[in-house]
């Protein structure tokens, strides 16, 4: 099958090398006008866009054989969704892509905003050492509250990790909170955060939703970051709540001046007096709609994009038997009036080769490789079990042990605590339903003998 895509903005070059590869045919056209475009679009069954113009109603009518629309980015507000899925058009996103680059740039505009790093760089470089006006603020110890928990927000929220801070997500789906952030209603999210972090698109209900109603009916002040959509925040009701102090600072990387493109500031010549304040402000940082914008972000936005224009036409990949979650058990842990007497017992009746631990059991995989799993008794005082009530604990041996954390976070598995590691291997510690602990380990086996 002959599917043609026409490129119309530049991308990293093994998107187009890739696609050539499996057999597309790529034509690219980064100058012409959108009329231009337009009289040609027909002949093209695919379109790979950034931002360059609106694939709205008019456009879409005269691509009578199109078949998909790949943006390389996370956003799809630039296209008339409803009006291309009304047509069968397959539409295509990558907010996988530049996840983890909006999440350390969220990451990095905070902890700048409380050390006031840019503020304390300006002075130094005029020739100013002023130590206690740059005194700063720890993150520590405060509430991060994040609005819309998607692919950006529980990026985001899994580099809190690190932190001693609550974290709480805000997002109008339901049961989208997950280990990392606790899922609140708006009313508690106002009352109790001292960060707030947009990671919300721009849609008809998000429009202006940061506006002085909104920042009035929070508790506290606050700082606020974003590097969603920039016509999600009011800019002169932003203003006028950190003249008065209700917002103590801002990190704003998107601005309500941006042209859809993104690749202008402003529709005219006309500087907007809010803008001007900000521009002076000590305590704003702003950034040129880069959050997403990393070199790792400009590869791994193409990658997807290739991945999902191939799974529309080819089906998506089977997933690898290596990838496969519990590779066996790992072990059984119970509890025990008297684990020693216990274990000199199986010892002496049963025969087990016992030690302190209690017996390991030898078995060799699929691949005839040496493997063990452990039978061990705990006292009933025991804190190793908890938070589970349960008088037993499951051990899993898995393959690689932060890749699955990783996934299970991200679907909303609770994780208890850190990894952990020791000679026998990498340890983990998650949540069933039921509340029940399980232990997940990536062994070194060698160890044991």
């Amino acid at each position: 099958m002959d599917v043609k895509i026409l490129h119309i903005d530049s991308n990293h070059p093994m998107l187009w090398d890739q696609l050539q590869h499996s057999g597309f045919i790529n034509h690219s056209d980064f100058t012409s006008s959108k009329e231009e475009i337009e009289a040609k679009i027909q002949e093209y069954q695919g379109i790979v866009i950034r931002s360059r113009f609106k694939i709205d109603k008019t456009f879409l009518d005269k691509a009578t054989n199109l078949q998909f629309i790949a943006r390389v980015g996370a956003g799809l507000e630039s296209i008339d969704c409803e009006y291309a899925l009304s047509k069968n058009i397959t539409l295509i996103a990558a907010p996988e892509g530049n996840r983890n680059a909006v999440a350390e740039h969220t990451l990095g505009m905070i902890l700048s905003l409380f050390n006031k790093l840019n503020q304390a760089d300006s002075e130094i470089r005029l020739g100013h050492w002023n130590r206690e006006s740059n005194r700063g603020y720890e993150l520590d110890g405060k509430t991060v509250g994040i609005i819309g928990y998607g692919n950006m927000g529980k990026s985001f929220a899994k580099k809190l990790r690190g932190f001693d801070v609550k974290v709480l997500c805000y997002d109008i789906q339901e049961n989208v909170g997950d280990s990392n952030a606790k899922q609140v209603s708006l009313a508690e999210f106002q009352q109790k955060v001292d960060v707030v972090s947009l990671h919300i698109p721009w849609t008809a209900q998000t429009d202006k939703i940061v506006d002085s109603n909104f920042i009035n009916e929070f508790a506290k002040s606050f700082w606020i970051i974003n590097t969603s959509r920039g016509k999600n925040i009011v800019t002169d009701h932003l203003v006028a709540a950190m003249q008065s102090g209700k917002i103590l600072g801002a990190g704003l990387d998107v601005l309500e001046y941006e042209k859809l493109s993104f690749e202008t500031l402003f529709q005219d010549k006309n500087t907007p007096e809010a803008f001007q304040y900000l521009l002076k402000a000590k305590n704003v940082i702003l950034t040129p709609h880069i959050a997403g914008w990393t070199l790792e972000s400009h590869e791994r936005l193409a990658q997807v994009i290739v991945d999902k224009i191939k799974a529309k036409y080819f089906g998506q990949a089977k997933i690898a038997e290596s990838e496969q979650r519990v590779t066996g058990i790992g072990g059984f842990f119970f509890k025990s009036n008297n684990p020693k007497e216990l274990v000199a017992w199986y010892g002496k009746y049963l025969g087990l080769k016992t030690d302190q631990y209690g017996s390991t059991f030898w078995w060799k995989d699929n691949d005839g490789s040496n493997c063990s799993t452990q039978w061990s008794p705990f006292a009933e005082d025991t804190a190793y079990f908890r938070p589970s009530e349960k008088q037993f604990m499951q051990n899993f041996r898995v393959e690689n042990l932060d890749k699955l954390l990783d996934k299970l976070s991200d679907e909303g598995v609770t994780i208890i605590g850190d990894v952990e590691s020791n000679a026998y291997g990498k340890f983990g510690w998650i949540l069933d339903i039921e509340g029940n602990k399980i232990e997940l380990w990536e062994p070194i086996d060698k160890a044991f003998q």
